[in-house]
Parts: C-alpha cells; sequence; structure tokens
C-alpha cells in the first residue's frame, strides 16, 4: 500500500516542516488549515485584549453584533448604490447622534462615519480651516488647544496650520479658560478642547472656554469657532453626566468628532464627525463621484472602507437607547470608582482622576508620592508579566518631569477583574519594596506616548 503523503493528523502535513514565510511573497500554496493554524498560534503571543487596560477602544461585543459583522463583512460602505440600506443605517447613525448632541435640526445636520475618532478630528479641523478661508483668512491658520491626541499633530503637518498647545502649568492637567487671549488671533481657525483628555482622562471645560471666546469676541478679538475632539466622552456625558454642557447646546461649537469602537461600544473601526448646521461643513469638502453605479457624496480621507462597524453602531443604537446606554455607562463607572477606591488605599499613590462621570471618562489616573525606590514603569512592568496592560507615561509640555499612570475601564470589565488586578498591584508593589531596582527611562518613555499604547519597556 502506497505511504499516505497526507495523514489526518494537522500537525504532520506539509508546512510545517519549516518557519512561516517572514520576508520574500511565498512560492507555494499551503493547505488552509495549515495557513490558518500558523497565524493563529502566531497570534498567541498578542496581549490580551480585556487585560489591556492603556486601550480606549472596544473589547467586547456580544455575539449578535459579532454575527452582524460577519455579515457584513463583504458591504464596502462608500458604494451607497450597490448596498444603501447600509448607507441608510449610517444616516440614522447621524441623525441619532446630531439629537444626542442637541443639534438645532438634527433632521438637516450633516455627518459621516470615519474608520475611526482620528479621521473624524482631521474632518474637523478642514471645515474649520476651509471656513476660515471662505471669511478671508490669509496667512499661516492656526489651531489651539491643549494637551491633544496625537491625530491633531498630524493634521497641522499634514494641511499646513499650526498648532498651537497651550503648556500645562500650576496644578493644572488640562487647558485653561484664561490661556486662550494669550494664543488666539484673527488666524485661529478653531479652538479645540477635548472632552476625554487622552493624557488624564479629565474633561476640558468647553462651557467655559466657549464663555472665554465670547468674551474676547465682545471686547474686539476675532470670533473664534469650537471643534469638540469628543473621541472618549461623546458616549459618555450624554448618559452619565447630561447637566454637564459642552456639545452643540453651546453656539460657538461648530463641530464634534467622537470614536464609535471606544464608550459608542461598536467593534474596531468606526467614528464620526458631525456638524452643527449644514453650512458649518463647507460645500468645497464633498466630492461627487458616480463611478460605482450612482451619483453619491463623499467626504472622508478614506474611500472604500467595510460596513460592519456603522451597521453595528446602529446596532447598539436600538438595542440600547438612552436608558440602556446609561445603564451600561454607569456600570463601567461604578468600575472605575471602585478601582479608584482600592487603589488609594494599597499604594504610595495621589489620585489624579479617580473616574468620576462628571469630570472626565471611566479612567483612573494616579502619580507616585515621594520615598518608593521603584517608578511607575517599574510597576507596569511587574503588571505585563501578569498579563495587564496599563500605560505609564510623562504629562505633556509644562509638566513633562511628572509621571503618570492611567487605567482606562470599558465594558465588559467587572468588579471582579478589578478586585484581580488591585490584587496584582498589591504583589507587585511588595516585589517591588522587597527589590528595589529603577528601571532607566528610555528615550521613547521620556519623549511621551501616542494614542492607545504606553511606551514600550525594554
Amino acid at each position: 500500500m502506497a505511504e499516505n503523503l497526507f495523514p489526518n493528523d494537522l500537525f504532520s502535513l506539509p508546512g510545517f516542516t519549516r518557519p512561516a514565510p517572514h520576508g520574500g511573497f511565498p512560492a507555494h500554496e499551503l493547505f488552509p488549515d495549515v495557513a490558518y493554524e500558523i497565524v493563529h498560534d502566531e497570534l498567541i503571543l498578542d496581549g490580551v485584549a480585556r487585560m489591556n487596560l492603556a486601550t480606549f477602544c472596544t473589547t467586547w461585543i456580544d455575539d449578535k453584533a459579532r454575527r452582524l459583522m460577519a455579515e457584513s463583512i463583504d458591504k464596502n460602505i462608500v458604494d451607497k448604490d450597490e448596498y444603501p440600506q447600509t448607507a441608510e443605517l449610517e444616516k440614522r447613525c447621524v441623525r441619532m447622534l446630531a439629537d444626542l448632541w442637541h443639534a438645532p435640526d438634527p433632521a438637516s445636520t450633516l455627518g459621516t462615519s470615519t474608520t475611526g475618532s482620528s479621521e473624524a478630528a482631521i474632518l474637523g479641523g478642514l471645515a474649520a480651516k476651509f471656513r476660515w478661508r471662505a471669511r478671508g483668512g490669509t496667512g499661516m491658520p492656526n489651531l489651539v488647544s491643549g494637551p491633544v491626541q496625537v491625530c491633531w499633530e498630524k493634521f497641522a503637518r499634514y494641511f499646513d496650520v499650526e498648532l498651537r498647545q497651550i503648556p500645562l502649568r500650576g496644578d493644572r492637567y488640562t487647558m485653561h479658560p484664561d490661556d486662550l487671549p494669550e494664543y488666539c488671533d484673527d488666524n485661529t481657525i478653531a479652538v479645540v478642547p477635548t472632552f476625554g483628555q487622552t493624557f488624564t482622562g479629565l474633561f476640558e471645560d468647553v462651557a467655559a472656554i466657549s464663555a472665554a471666546l465670547d468674551r474676547l469676541h465682545a471686547a474686539g478679538g476675532p470670533d473664534i469657532p469650537i471643534h469638540v475632539d469628543a473621541a472618549s466622552g461623546g458616549f459618555l456625558g450624554p448618559f452619565t453626566a447630561p447637566d454637564l454642557v459642552w456639545d452643540f447646546r453651546l453656539p460657538r461649537v461648530k463641530s464634534i468628532n467622537t470614536s464609535g469602537h471606544k464608550t459608542g461600544l461598536a467593534p474596531l473601526g468606526v467614528g464620526w464627525a458631525i456638524w452643527r448646521e449644514a453650512a458649518d461643513l463647507p460645500r468645497e469638502l464633498i466630492f461627487d463621484v458616480d463611478y460605482l453605479g450612482g451619483n453619491m457624496p463623499t467626504f472622508n480621507l478614506n474611500f472604500s472602507r467595510p460596513g460592519g462597524q456603522v451597521i453595528t453602531q446602529y446596532y447598539n443604537f436600538i438595542r440600547l437607547g438612552r436608558a440602556g446606554y446609561a445603564r451600561v455607562q454607569s456600570a463601567t463607572y461604578f468600575v472605575a470608582r471602585h478601582f479608584a477606591k482600592g487603589l488609594g488605599a494599597i499604594g504610595p499613590f495621589e489620585l489624579i482622576h479617580a473616574g468620576e462621570p462628571e469630570r472626565g471618562i471611566a479612567a483612573v489616573t494616579w502619580r507616585l508620592t515621594e520615598g518608593p525606590d521603584y517608578n511607575l514603569y517599574d510597576l507596569s512592568d511587574r503588571l505585563r508579566a501578569r498579563g495587564w496592560l496599563i500605560a505609564a507615561y510623562p504629562l505633556p509640555a509644562g509638566r513633562q518631569d511628572e509621571t503618570i499612570m492611567r487605567a482606562v475601564f470599558r465594558h465588559g470589565f467587572t468588579l471582579d477583574m478589578a478586585e484581580l488586578l488591585l490584587a496584582d498591584i498589591g504583589r507587585s508593589l511588595r516585589h517591588l519594596s522587597a527589590n528595589p531596582w529603577r528601571t532607566p527611562l528610555t528615550r521613547a518613555q521620556a519623549g511621551g506616548f501616542t494614542h492607545d499604547a504606553a511606551p514600550e519597556v525594554p
């Protein structure tokens, strides 16, 4: 009998006799099961997303959302002629967000889905630049902000805008309204407060910033609009701090961006940009294309995009509604506050943000008090050994000599998981106290961090 060249055991099939291709394009085929197993096994080396408290992004979705994502894997949302109902669901989401954020006329508000809040923020910045130019603006435009996420630095560099970041001073962790007159002028296209700051999780005071710009204009200064970067807070404030005024209730707020795949509870890959009124989105930013079967407007930086994330966002909107989102988000804040209370009791820490809904997102940030023979990078490294990914990094300009740590709590992170994390922090602190050593700061650590991740620890 001829030797069976293809035995039933998966791991004895051809393809496992050599490492997976690493460089040049492979010359030969693999059995699908072999290719899958190679990729699957390599991904075991990734961190566990549910234990990643450095990320702001969704790490848990329900089975119905997973089904919708699988069923929509071949839908291109830009092809509105071929997939008209997907386009309709996107329009519904825009109107729902406009209503949630108190737009004057949600039915006529313009907005769009994006691949994330970064693209949405850049669209808001471009609209502000085009409006400024239409008003007769000349010279080098500028954008004024406090400490911001790196997407604003990208926007400024890629689109020739000066980014004027107001440095932190004193005991401040956010942009202060009193600083605005010094940084704003006739070439300021917008002021960008962050509703859920990346570094600390704190809300910047949009209402106070708007009032300061009102005073500046009344005194003869420029009339400057606001774009709110609500990447993390846009799906929290309306449900857990509804009396906090930060959105289109302020006439100076012309546009808002948010991330559906953060506190919006959608899978990775969706953000939203919404304008107060149709006139606030310059017509020059909208392109009409007719080569996909019908004439359709588009004003995204990307063209072809998957539709499943928008479909799943709509599913969440109708499944949860206002009451459901309030319940889910309140539960996340409850876990964050429980963790903050436990953290203050076990370590030499000073809390910066303890997960209060009226002050910021469902996150806890803290600094190390004087005394220990270890730093927060050491603690981050010890926790990584147990699988926990928690960011430690320096504060931005003005307070760069201070290192803080931040844990972001998301839907699906339970009270029991918070207890396990607190226990591991306690064990890590005892280990560091008994074995004092200090991790030298790398250049990357000393220079800050970007979006969701902590700087790498060597």
